[in-house]
């Protein structure tokens, strides 16, 4: 094949070899242009769709640039921990308080939609915002405790002014804990009204009273407590045990830093499983073998809790157990809790001669009752002469500081 130029009739042409050689230069030619122009890129540049979606990472360019940008961020992110674990510590402690309001709110509402009654002192406390108390002393009590309850007024409960006082000066509040009748509105409840009207020491609430229902009573009591009153320790005692309240105070007071304090006289007793007999546990089963002891918790006759173990079952009492026996009840809302213990002895003293020995050595107890009866026996009679040989004495009680 050859080429020639059109014209005259001259033969000038290229041969075939140069032919050739021309094509070959051409080609190699467009091979180095080509690679110079569209470079492919590294098999490291190219991103990975589907890598990068499943790891959460947005595509970059190169794996040393991705690298250091990672490098970045860490230490970004170990910045942004380090400033802000005060934070997290104040959001904790925001979050505690306004888990308790929230607990009070809900425990108002319910005593609302219920048609309980509201204490005086929660209506005020809605304008003028909740004052701080040391303690709550609720007197567990029934409607047929009358003398109970007037033998308490003449021995270790501060009335009327005095009261007031007590509250005002020494943030303490102090009340009879008592619920209403099946029938609700029937002669015992009128009873208690009548009671209140003359006395202004009862705290009314939503609880059906029976002896078999002390636990849920002992719940509804927290519960009810926390959202009236803002205070550091919440007690419940029975209504024949005699209480010294100064020293008490001093002892409850020793230990308001503390978060989660459970305070009272430790025990364990044993789990009895036969009918019939005192104390009897229908539900024995759930704690093993026939002999087995319950769990370590505070004896019944007077214990204390701090608020956010109040508020704790305030929020959770829908759903806490209720053992037939209320202090075995309250000892078990609080396994699995990081709470703290307090065996305190002093709050489980004798009738005399027990806590007249003490008292006399300097060593006054908080409380005092007959163990064979779990209170003192025929307390309406025999309180004044615990009163009379184990009281601290009212200065006592008004010169304290807390």
């Amino acid at each position: 094949m050859s080429w020639r130029r059109g014209g005259g009739g001259d033969g000038g042409g290229v041969s075939r070899r140069w032919a050739v050689l021309l094509c070959v230069g051409s080609f190699c030619l467009g091979l180095l242009f080509t690679n110079r122009m569209w470079t492919l890129p590294e098999a490291s540049e190219i991103a990975r769709p589907n890598a990068n979606v499943e790891e959460g990472n947005v595509p970059v360019a190169g794996e040393c640039g991705s690298k250091k940008v990672q490098e970045k961020q860490d230490y970004r992110d170990i910045l942004q921990v380090q400033d802000s674990h005060h934070d997290v510590q104040t959001l904790d402690k925001t979050i505690a308080s306004l888990e308790t309001e929230l607990s009070a709110a809900r425990s108002l509402q319910e005593s609302l939609l219920n048609g309980s009654p509201v204490a005086e002192e929660f209506k005020v406390s809605e304008s003028i915002g909740r004052r701080k108390y040391l303690m709550v002393i609720g007197i567990n009590t029934a409607f047929s405790s009358r003398k109970r309850r007037d033998s308490i007024r003449y021995t270790w409960m501060p009335q009327g002014e005095k009261r007031k006082k007590l509250e005002e000066e020494k943030g303490i509040i102090i009340r009879f804990v008592i619920g209403h009748s099946a029938i609700s509105g029937g002669i015992v409840d009128r009873a208690i009204e009548a009671e209140d009207r003359k006395h202004g020491d009862f705290m009314r609430i939503d609880h059906v009273e029976g002896y078999l229902a002390l636990s849920g009573k002992t719940k509804t009591y927290f519960a009810t407590a926390v959202s009236l009153w803002d205070a550091d320790f919440y007690v419940k005692v029975d209504d024949d045990v005699h209480v010294n309240i100064a020293t008490l105070g001093q002892i409850l007071s020793k230990q308001a830093l503390k978060p989660r304090v459970y305070i009272g006289c430790m025990k364990s007793g044993p789990v009895l499983s036969e009918k019939g007999v005192r104390y009897y546990e229908p539900e024995h089963w759930k704690f093993g073998e026939s002999g087995n002891k319950y769990f370590r918790h505070a004896t019944g006759q007077l214990y204390a809790i701090s608020k956010d173990l109040a508020t704790y079952i305030s929020i959770n009492k829908h759903i806490l157990h209720k053992y037939i026996n209320e202090d075995v009840s309250l000892g078990s809302w609080f396994i699995g809790l990081d709470v703290e213990h307090i065996d305190d002895r002093r709050l489980c003293c004798g009738t005399p001669p027990d806590c007249e020995w003490k008292a006399q050595a300097g060593n006054i107890c908080a409380a005092s009752f007959d163990w064979r009866c779990s209170g003192i026996c025929n307390s309406e009679g025999r309180i004044w002469e615990v009163h009379n040989k184990c009281a601290e004495g009212e200065k006592a009680l008004w010169n304290a500081t807390f």
